[in-house]
């Protein structure tokens, strides 16, 4: 029979989003037998591998090939905002420098408002688990999900735990949580197919646009991959002012 060890984990800030309530900022013992890769237990906790951005473990950084041994102490740590941790041993990247997102089928409205907002979003309604992985992992591209099972995939790189419900908190959240700010940049992807917009001749569109859009407006947009057509209507007054908070953001 194996011998059965202790180590003891403790979770930190929203990493606790993912624990059983009687775990949550304290000290939980885990038992094991002999070495696994600490993953594999952070994940047994509930917690995604992709939300993890530093692990302590005796006072030491780790990375995920860190084997566990008796007695550890474990302290587990998401994605810092602001404070400089250079010589310790961070898992992933402060933010890619042309961050693209890949988005479950539960994400269909934050899909669009991000595509509103300029950020490369794949979405589809009939996309698997599969699919999304696949995608991410041969387009390098952060997966953001309303089901946290999805980022327990050992493929997955980058992925965000979405727990925001309705579609304005979720943007904030997400803007916040990858530092977006400053890579806004809105009115120049399609809202339909996430293809880049492309300026057009009015008289090429002519026979596609109705009546009084024909009449009153000069400037349009065409989707480069879909043909969508796009012009500066009211609508678009509109959509500046309901995102003035983003859009005013310092570049």
């Amino acid at each position: 029979m194996q011998r059965e060890y202790t180590a003891e984990f403790r979770f930190y800030a929203q990493l606790n989003d993912f624990l059983a309530p009687k775990q949550r900022k304290r000290t939980i013992p885990y038992r094991f037998n002999g070495h696994p890769g600490i993953k594999d237990p952070i994940e047994v906790f509930g917690v995604p591998h992709t939300e993890v951005d530093l692990i302590i473990v005796n006072g030491q950084s780790v990375g995920f090939e860190y084997q566990l041994q008796a007695g550890d102490r474990i302290a587990v740590y998401p994605v810092f905002k602001n404070p400089d941790i250079n010589p310790l041993c961070k898992l992933r990247e402060k933010r890619l420098l042309c961050p693209r997102f890949i988005l479950d089928v539960n994400l269909g409205k934050l899909a669009k408002r991000m595509r509103l907002l300029g950020f490369d979003s794949l979405y589809r309604n009939d996309y698997s688990d599969t699919d999304v992985v696949n995608i991410a992992l041969s387009e390098q591209r952060i997966v953001l999900t309303r089901d946290r099972r999805l980022l327990y995939s050992k493929h997955i790189n980058y992925g965000y735990w979405v727990r925001a419900v309705n579609v304005e908190n979720q943007t904030d959240e997400v803007l916040h949580h990858f530092d977006l700010y400053d890579l806004i940049h809105p009115f120049i992807r399609c809202l339909i197919c996430n293809g880049m917009l492309i300026p057009v001749v009015k008289t090429d569109i002519k026979d596609r646009l109705e009546p009084k859009t024909r009449l009153y407006y000069e400037v349009f947009h065409q989707c480069a991959d879909c043909q969508q057509i796009y012009w500066e209507g009211s609508h678009m007054e509109n959509i500046r002012q309901r995102f003035a908070i983003y859009l005013a953001m310092p570049k």
